[in-house]
């Protein structure tokens, strides 16, 4: 039984040779890949005075390492400072999550949010991403508001 579709399907004179550049790409991706370290070590992560504040990058994807998947970065606050305000993609309504040292704080995407450090002490937060999101063109960062004397 013959398919209904079949002289749309053959349709066309259009050439292309994607998977075989596909190929290649990956067979030199793997290649390069098998250089790239596993372990990254504190004095070779990098600082960022960045919008958001004080940041020192454990893994991104500039740092060329095996990670593909995630980004993350330490971020400092000062006695009472606070970062920038900030959001990824679009946004939702701002909530206000409470934690202390040792918490692990999920904060849902599009949430609208900016970090504090309690008056009489410092901070230090991990801030993860999924970088397969933006890889899938969800690459959408909003800087709302910058953290104070950070450009």
């Amino acid at each position: 039984m013959p398919f209904e579709d079949k002289q749309a399907a053959l349709s066309g004179s259009a050439a292309a040779s994607f998977l075989a550049e596909d190929l290649v790409a990956s067979e030199k991706f793997r290649a390069e890949y098998a250089t790239r370290p596993n372990v990254i070590k504190a004095e070779d992560m990098p600082w960022e005075r960045s919008p958001d504040g004080l940041i020192k990058h454990l893994v991104h994807k500039k740092m060329q390492t095996r990670e593909c998947c995630i980004e993350a970065y330490m971020q400092f606050l000062k006695d009472g400072e606070h970062s920038g305000k900030h959001r990824h993609m679009w946004a939702e309504t701002p909530k206000k999550f409470e934690w202390t040292r040792g918490d692990y704080v999920y904060i849902p995407p599009f949430t609208l949010h900016q970090h504090f450090a309690n008056p009489g002490e410092e901070c230090r937060i991990i801030v993860m991403s999924n970088r397969i999101v933006k890889d899938m063109g969800f690459d959408w960062y909003d800087q709302v508001e910058r953290a104070p004397g950070f450009r």
